[in-house]
């Protein structure tokens, strides 16, 4: 990647850019191209152009799966570009350049803010802000919210969370628009759990939070019997409580900018089979 005006170019493409930052937003994860073509609205022949030329670029690598190609981004190669952009055109004066500069997210006087979206915002979602709440109480708010503004709690997430003793009452579902505006919580942290929200195209969050994608299958979507779903529900709550006490374990107050995020990037590779 050492021709950056020829990488620039190829994101100069608004469709190229698009396919660029929705793996961007899905990063860690290898997202198979026809789950990129469906959420962008982008014939696959098209779609095979813009890969292609984005991997030409550097910027995105290809993976095989059986018969299907997935696709992430090069993230090591991405960090090379923002270092050119910052130490080259911003002349590294990162007054010019903040957002790309190191930091902590400073609260020393505050608890963290931790926002958790998936589409619905009925399980998934709800699993992850009741756990953190549970866990992480002393340090951290945590919130959730969905991208579908008419949505409910799952009737099986809901007695997943009464069984492990959980206090339900206090739980709604919400859309995201609550958490935007002057009168929204600063958010430190934003995480989506489910594809589906990721995928989508999003406005950048006010104060730049650091985000992540913390992915994985959706249990309202399992059919069959009752107790089926209900196990489907029971691997999602294991999987994310994983994923919580990660993250919580984070020495959160002494990490910079760039190592968090890359332990919450490596949080988001956890598996969903490894629940706790």
């Amino acid at each position: 990647m050492e021709n950056y005006s020829d990488t620039l170019a190829t994101l100069g493409h608004p469709q190229r850019l698009a396919v660029f930052r929705l793996l961007m937003r899905r990063y860690p994860d290898r997202v198979r191209a026809g789950e990129v073509a469906e959420a962008l609205a982008i014939k696959p022949s098209t779609l095979s152009t813009y890969l292609a030329a984005l991997q030409r670029a550097g910027l995105v690598s290809q993976h095989r799966d059986g018969t299907a190609l997935l696709y992430t981004v090069q993230m090591a190669n991405v960090q090379n570009l923002l270092d050119y952009m910052f130490l080259d055109c911003c002349r590294g004066r990162p007054e010019l350049c903040m957002p790309l500069t190191t930091g902590t997210p400073a609260m020393s006087d505050r608890k963290y803010n931790v926002l958790f979206i998936c589409t619905g915002n009925s399980a998934r979602s709800i699993f992850a802000e009741t756990l953190l709440r549970q866990l992480g109480g002393d340090r951290f708010n945590a919130y959730s919210a969905g991208t579908n503004p008419y949505s409910r709690l799952n009737p099986f997430a809901l007695k997943v969370l009464e069984d492990k003793g959980h206090d339900v009452t206090i739980l709604r579902s919400k859309h995201v628009s609550e958490f935007s505006g002057p009168d929204a919580p600063p958010l430190d942290f934003v995480f989506t759990v489910c594809n589906q929200a990721a995928n989508e195209e999003c406005p950048a969050w006010e104060g730049q939070p650091v985000s992540g994608h913390w992915g994985m299958p959706d249990p309202v979507k399992v059919e069959g019997t009752d107790a089926e779903k209900s196990l489907a529900f029971q691997h999602a709550y294991g999987a994310l409580k994983r994923r919580i006490q990660a993250f919580i374990a984070l020495p959160v107050e002494s990490l910079d900018r760039i190592a968090l995020q890359s332990e919450v990037d490596r949080i988001g590779r956890i598996s969903n089979e490894e629940t706790a």
